[in-house]
């Protein structure tokens, strides 16, 4: 067999690889755009959803208007992408995550299955977590904050003739600004919640351990409190609560690497390759034995 035949062989399983690959990303991409034509067509629904918590935070100041407005003839059809693009990838993220699994699973032994796997399913729970979070807890506080700027206009009359007074200082939100606002929100607290999950896979892996974690805790905490504040508005309450839930996601992915260390450790103690000794100790034997 000549050289020539040989490369051919080994370049034949990656074309194989890349065409699965090519299957695997049309049929993602396809999932992708039903999402987004079905989320289009409901746009309006999906929109009034969205804007639940500022009619919440209006009506409880006495505001019955909760109208946006559209500052550019073309925002109304941009607001509609916007949320077709953002429930595409909703919808469409089971399936897209299963045609990665369907690529990935060929190549990974049994075991290595067992422990991706879990990985995979526990990543959109997460995910919906944090943006629940973000959706019903979050966003009404921080709306209420920034409202709370708004003020009531008075007009002082002097002798029959309509004065100076007090400027009114009143919502009228753009309807993309506040999309954009609440989306971030979304996204934001959804890939924080995601923390544990990459931190026990790393674990998992052996690229971390719970105790550099627990050496690094005072550097991931001014990483975090950076982190609340680029990708949060800028008021203190809402920058605090993304701290204090991030950080405690922090704590807890120690506590779930330390678990897998602790499985990693029996499983090898069982099959005899742990070994108990103190490593100073033996090495001290060693030493006296000389």
């Amino acid at each position: 067999m000549s050289a020539t035949d040989d490369i051919d062989d080994s370049a034949a399983p990656l074309i194989e690889h890349l065409a699965e690959l090519r299957t695997r990303l049309i049929h993602s991409v396809i999932a992708f755009i039903l999402g987004m034509v079905i989320c289009f067509t409901v746009w309006n629904p999906i929109f009034n959803f969205l804007t639940h918590p500022l009619c919440s935070a209006l009506a409880e100041r006495g505001q019955s208007d909760c109208g946006l407005i559209l500052i550019k003839l073309q925002e109304g059809f941009f607001v509609a992408i916007s949320i077709s693009l953002l429930g595409g990838l909703v919808l469409g993220f089971p399936y897209i995550s299963y045609q990665l699994w369907r690529f990935v699973a060929p190549g990974l032994y049994k075991n290595e299955k067992g422990a991706f796997l879990p990985f995979l399913i526990s990543s959109p729970v997460m995910f919906f977590l944090g943006a629940a979070f973000a959706f019903y807890v979050v966003t009404p506080l921080a709306f209420d904050f920034f409202l709370g700027f708004q003020q009531a206009g008075t007009l002082v009359s002097e002798g029959g003739i309509e004065g100076g007074g007090i400027a009114a200082i009143a919502f009228q939100g753009s309807a993309q600004e506040y999309l954009n606002l609440t989306i971030k929100f979304i996204v934001a607290f959804g890939l924080c919640f995601q923390l544990p999950v990459l931190l026990t896979l790393m674990g998992k892996a052996g690229l971390v351990s719970s105790e550099g974690l627990g050496n690094v805790r005072k550097y991931a905490m001014v990483g975090i409190l950076i982190l609340a504040a680029v990708v949060t508005p800028p008021d203190i309450i809402t920058q605090l609560i993304l701290f204090v839930v991030v950080y405690g996601l922090y704590e807890v992915s120690i506590l779930l690497v330390r678990r897998v260390e602790r499985k990693r450790e029996a499983k090898l103690r069982a099959e005899g390759y742990y070994d108990d000794e103190d490593p100073l100790m033996a090495e001290f034997e060693d030493e006296e034995d000389k």
